[in-house]
């Protein structure tokens, strides 16, 4: 199934959760904001928020430096 995640079209397995995408894509799950379908969601709930068909998602992680 497709989805959109930061703008680019991603084929992923049905069934796949948030936390498996940002793991997918090699990143921490504490470290990362997820905004699916204009909602932001709680990071608890990563692990049991099933993605659907054409959900867009915005992951957004902020980096220290100065």
């Amino acid at each position: 199934m497709q989805i959109t995640c930061n703008g680019e079209t991603k084929n992923i397995d049905p069934g796949t959760t948030l936390v498996a995408l940002i793991k997918n894509l090699n990143l921490n799950p504490d470290t990362v904001v997820v905004e699916c379908d204009a909602r932001i969601v709680k990071r608890e709930e990563y692990d049991a928020h099933v993605l659907t068909e054409g959900n867009i998602i915005e992951l957004v992680r902020f980096v220290g430096g100065g």
